[in-house]
């Protein structure tokens, strides 16, 4: 065990630009949820990834941004936390759009003292001619090593965990062979709900939404029972949630369900509720219930 090599790497950057799609990808499981919504992640998740003689901690952080309720502040209070104490850092951008707040980012963990490693992701989505001009912006930054990536087709990954192996120094085994995420099994079923709730609804909502777990019963090895709340800001949000005839709660509760099933390896039945409660962004008391701790 003196030639095992291990370490912490926190992925940072701003929100939308494929940080928990890298995760999962390195991990090789979905432990981080995922959408095409800004802001999707609201906790700092560890996804673990081990091999015969390494192990990094992955820690997906929430998207970089200027908080605009006290649930904002928390999420960047979170993401900076998470670069204390880390082996190295993973700065991500969105290749196709590399703007003021990510060069701001770049610049700041640019600076950090410990291995600096870029993902330049979403390069299937890049035009080739177009890869060059955007490398050397990013370059400026003083990173270790910039690595075109994109989480959805594979490319760069192995080069980069590669590297990132590299870098972690000897040490212990964190966690067991078997374990990809530090996150209770009713945590990642709450931000299964969640998620295809982002999905499912319409652009002024997802922000406002958050999930309660009331309850996860094993009645049997193959069988649990579910019950939680997503919780809303607006009485006019829960119709729409909620939908014509129950038609869009169905839609996310069934959508909600085959994932927990294949999270779980049991047949699952959940219901879901409805709550509003206003303005439960700026409420400390709403935040802790709904898992955002101080």
């Amino acid at each position: 065990m003196s030639n095992f090599c291990s370490g912490f790497v926190a992925i940072m950057g701003r929100p939308n630009v494929g940080k928990s799609s890298l995760m999962n990808a390195f991990v090789g499981e979905k432990v981080s949820i995922v959408s095409n919504r800004p802001q999707t992640t609201r906790n700092k998740i560890m996804g673990v990834a081990t091999q015969a003689d390494w192990q990094i901690v992955f820690v997906d952080t929430p998207g970089l941004h200027r908080p605009r309720n006290k649930l904002g502040e928390y999420m960047v209070k979170s993401a900076n936390q998470a670069r204390e104490g880390v082996d190295a850092v993973l700065a991500v951008v969105d290749a196709t759009h590399v703007g003021e707040g990510d060069k701001a980012i770049l610049e700041d963990l640019g600076k950090m003292r410990c291995p600096r490693f870029l993902a330049l992701n979403k390069v299937d989505l890049l035009p080739p001619e177009k890869l060059l001009p955007v490398m050397q912006i990013v370059g400026e930054y003083g990173f270790d090593h910039v690595v075109p990536t994109s989480a959805l087709t594979g490319e760069g990954l192995d080069k980069l965990l590669q590297l990132l192996r590299n870098a972690m120094p000897q040490g212990p085994k964190y966690f067991p062979d078997d374990m990809v995420t530090d996150q209770p099994e009713r945590v990642i079923c709450a931000e299964i709900i969640r998620e295809k709730a982002l999905f499912c609804l319409r652009e002024e909502i997802p922000h406002g939404v958050g999930v309660e777990m009331l309850a996860m019963t094993q009645h049997s090895p193959g069988f649990t029972e579910i019950h939680a709340n997503l919780y809303c800001e607006k009485p006019s949000h829960k119709s729409i949630i909620i939908g014509k005839q129950g038609a869009m709660l169905g839609r996310i509760g069934r959508d909600a369900r085959i994932d927990i099933e294949r999270l779980l390896d049991t047949k699952v039945m959940l219901r879901l509720w409805v709550k509003v409660r206003e303005n439960w962004r700026n409420r400390r008391d709403d935040l802790r219930t709904l898992g955002y701790e101080e």
